[in-house]
């Protein structure tokens, strides 16, 4: 990528999407000018404009959540941006994890349209905290601390599970089993320092 192929608007400035690069979780929306992208660059961590400061800032300098960017790509017009960053806490000035934590449009069930994306994300952050900040009495602290072995005694039996509810033609049942299995795929994955990012290239591979 060259600077010179970003297209800035009249404002100089160009829209910044912030996904977390290993669950791909969509963290916020920024704007950045032609100095905050060079220092972006520059110091590998994120910099933004400030529209009502007119100023430059980065992301974590007050609050320590920092963003350590990984990946920066653009859009087929050049007028938007695309980091992918290692979040340290929360994204959001709320305390919460992503900015996007409200919903506009739900299913029937009342489940947020398309969010498995964020439903795995969520899972996947969840377990990895569990990994670094340890909590008494956790199960997921207590596979960790049995290692390998275990984590994949409990997938073979939960993939024996899932077997047995897609014999029996239960879909309720399939469901659950299956939840179960990726939830402990995802220990595994944590354990093994996996990310679901890394089985995404694996499976676009097969994509033909």
């Amino acid at each position: 990528m060259s600077i010179v192929d970003i297209k800035f608007n009249e404002q100089g400035l160009v829209s910044a999407v912030i996904q977390d690069y290993k669950t791909g979780e969509v963290l916020m929306q920024a704007y950045m000018n032609r100095e905050s992208l060079e220092k972006t660059l520059e110091t590998g961590r994120s910099w933004f404009y400030s529209r009502s400061r007119k100023e430059l800032w980065e992301k974590g300098a007050t609050s320590g959540c920092i963003q350590t960017v990984k990946e920066i790509f653009y859009d087929c017009d050049g007028d938007s941006l695309l980091l992918k960053v290692e979040q340290a806490g929360a994204a959001c000035h709320t305390g919460n994890r992503s900015c996007f934590y409200r919903s506009l449009l739900k299913s029937e069930e009342g489940v947020e349209a398309a969010d498995i994306g964020k439903v795995i994300a969520d899972l996947y952050s969840k377990v990895e905290d569990r990994r670094k900040n340890p909590v008494e009495g956790s199960y997921t602290c207590y596979l960790f601390n049995k290692g390998i072995d275990k984590i994949c005694k409990k997938i073979g039996e939960e993939s024996t599970e899932v077997v047995i509810a897609a014999k029996n033609e239960g879909k309720e049942e399939a469901v659950y089993e299956i939840s179960d299995l990726i939830y402990h795929l995802t220990v595994l994955m944590n354990y093994m320092d996996i990310t679901y990012e890394d089985v995404g290239i694996e499976l676009k591979k097969r994509f033909k």
